[in-house]
């Protein structure tokens, strides 16, 4: 069987892909985190020190930022970025993938993240179809459980859903420049990370 690549996707044919005919809409109830003084620090440094909107490497410099503070807070997390990712129909790698913190990575695969430029569209056709391989995966072990979505150009986040039953949500779009509830939003992702590390 022929794999397609994760990165082949447009919105319309993963939508097409993964049989949705409509995202739901997700509203996430999210606490604001107040941002530690070290991050303060780093972010201010990263402005003063890097041109961060002009590729999408400048760009990862931001999310992994974020991702690394939201992430201080949930000691059974681990960030791999550019890690592969495959199903029986799908292949190719993600920017980000949140996972079990140990040795080696394996299911459950529990986030994915995906930083692009600004095509917000082909970031969310990415992230959608990866999402549908971490499932595919999670479900080789027995693990039947939601795995969650990230789109980000770094100053935009948006948040997805693939429920147990496989039904997929997007959240309305969180800014870098209300840096507490971006924070609050990940924070909650990642909880919910957690918990299906313990269901």
């Amino acid at each position: 069987m022929n794999l397609q690549k994760l990165s082949s996707f447009n919105r319309d044919s993963a939508l097409e892909f993964l049989r949705i005919e409509q995202l739901l809409s997700w509203e996430i109830r999210a606490t604001p985190i107040k941002i530690s003084a070290f991050f303060e620090e780093r972010l201010e440094r990263l402005h003063r020190n890097f041109a961060l909107y002009n590729s999408e490497s400048a760009k990862e410099l931001l999310i992994d930022a974020f991702c690394e503070e939201a992430l201080e807070r949930r000691s059974q997390l681990q960030a791999w970025k550019e890690a592969p990712l495959r199903s029986d129909t799908l292949t190719g790698f993600v920017d980000y993938l949140i996972a079990q913190k140990r040795a080696y990575l394996g299911p459950p695969l529990l986030c994915v993240v995906e930083a692009k430029k600004d095509d917000f569209e082909q970031g969310t056709a990415q992230c959608l179809v990866s999402m549908d391989a971490c499932a595919w995966q999670n479900a080789q072990k027995q693990h039947v459980i939601p795995v969650f979505g990230v789109v980000t150009n770094g100053s935009g986040w948006q948040f997805y859903q693939r429920d147990s039953q496989g039904a997929y949500s997007e959240s309305v779009l969180f800014t870098s420049g209300d840096a507490p509830h971006l924070l609050g939003a990940l924070d909650f992702i990642f909880a919910e990370c957690e918990k299906s590390l313990v269901s």
